[in-house]
């Protein structure tokens, strides 16, 4: 329950600092770049650190490396299709979920498993 309660205090006051530094910055369409913030991801981070210490967090982190890498190359596809082709955005990002699947078992056999 504590756990949940500081969860929820670092995420909320994280995401109210980005979201003042998002407000700040010109121009405005950066700003959504500091309201993405994985907030709970980091109290997470903070919370895991204190309760299992320095290794886990860092198996934790390389993952996490890992899922945001896949994301970012999903990203860029949904991008790239939906500049290039007449579709729908729904299906797209839908069908290309797989490339994001792939990239992260790719990373997890190659980088992760061992």
């Amino acid at each position: 329950m504590i756990e949940l309660l500081l969860r929820f205090l670092i995420g909320g006051a994280v995401v109210s600092l980005f979201a003042v530094l998002g407000d700040t910055v010109k121009p405005e369409s950066l700003g959504g770049i500091f309201a993405a913030a994985p907030t709970i991801a980091l109290a997470t981070v903070v919370i895991t650190l204190h309760e299992r210490g320095a290794a886990y967090v860092a198996l934790e982190g390389r993952s996490m490396m890992a899922g945001a890498a896949a994301f970012f190359v999903y990203a860029c596809a949904v991008s790239w299709v939906m500049m290039r082709r007449r579709v729908s955005a729904l299906p797209t990002a839908t069908v290309l979920l797989l490339v994001w699947a792939g990239v992260a078992a790719t990373l997890w056999a190659v980088w992760l498993r061992g």
